[in-house]
């Protein structure tokens, strides 16, 4: 008796576990290549065309100015650097924050209060992003209480900083908890047995067996910072980003908006190169 094509089909897909494996992940990995790394794709390419100085349109005139106008113009530079150390301070900043919070969570609060704190950790990330910019917003601005506290508001680089320290901490937290919470007590009763301080056990031996957690939660800190346009905005006063500039120059000049982009980019792609060896991606 022949069986029919699907008949057939099920039986091939369950003899054989990875090719069901492959026919599960078909259809979101052939949506990833076409809609987020071909999306790439024509960003790269529009980046090599020009803009007419009369007409505002895009001709499609293959030419390197774009990226040649980002290396000699020093406003370009300035807003690339900025954004890189305000991506990188808040990744600092984070970790430092982070580091005791996680211990503390996975290794000396009681189970009651660890679920509780969980909870307080993950609240920030059920409200808005806009929600929680503009309550930083109204905590650095006149009658704030930045301002009540040292007599004066604080907008610029150091609030951006803060405000995205703020955003993003979830996000450093909850991989150092997990990596806190799978250290074997015996690792630790060891270096306490061989005479270790509690700083020389957090230093030798604790903080190495997380560093992968912590480059994990640093990509998302990390790229989240290079890519944000809208907190600057709000409490960056003058100062502008990357986010910034690729927003304003999408409607007068998407070839250099395309162009800009590549910068943020190439700056992840390279960071996601280098932590590629310590385990991160296996954290994320």
């Amino acid at each position: 008796m022949h069986r029919s094509p699907v008949r057939r089909l099920a039986g091939a897909l369950h003899r054989r576990p990875g090719l069901r494996l492959t026919a599960l992940l078909s259809a979101p990995m052939a949506w990833l290549v076409l809609a987020y790394l071909g999306s790439l794709g024509v960003l790269l390419l529009s980046a090599f065309w020009t803009t007419n100085d009369f007409t505002s349109q895009v001709e499609y005139v293959w030419n390197t100015d774009n990226f040649a106008n980002i290396l000699s113009d020093p406003v370009y530079r300035t807003v690339a650097l900025r954004t890189l150390g305000i991506a990188v301070g808040v990744t600092v900043v984070d970790g430092a924050l982070a580091l005791p919070m996680a211990f503390y969570m996975a290794r000396v609060a009681r189970p009651r209060s660890r679920r509780l704190l969980l909870v307080a950790v993950t609240a920030p990330l059920w409200a808005g992003y806009l929600v929680k910019a503009y309550a930083w917003w109204v905590m650095l601005s006149h009658g704030g209480v930045l301002d009540w506290a040292v007599g004066t508001p604080g907008f610029g680089v150091p609030a951006v900083v803060i405000t995205l320290s703020y955003l993003w901490l979830p996000y450093m937290v909850l991989p150092l908890y997990a990596a806190f919470a799978q250290l074997p007590d015996s690792v630790l009763d060891a270096s306490a047995d061989l005479g270790a301080r509690p700083w020389r056990t957090f230093r030798s031996v604790v903080l190495p067996l997380v560093k992968p957690a912590l480059i994990a939660g640093s990509i998302f800190t990390f790229s989240l910072s290079l890519g944000d346009y809208l907190t600057v905005q709000i409490v960056g006063g003058t100062t502008q980003m990357l986010g910034n500039v690729i927003a304003s120059d999408v409607t007068l000049n998407l070839p250099m908006a395309a162009a800009v982009s590549c910068v943020p980019v190439l700056l992840i792609v390279g960071y996601l190169l280098a932590v590629r060896r310590t385990g991160a991606w296996e954290n994320l």
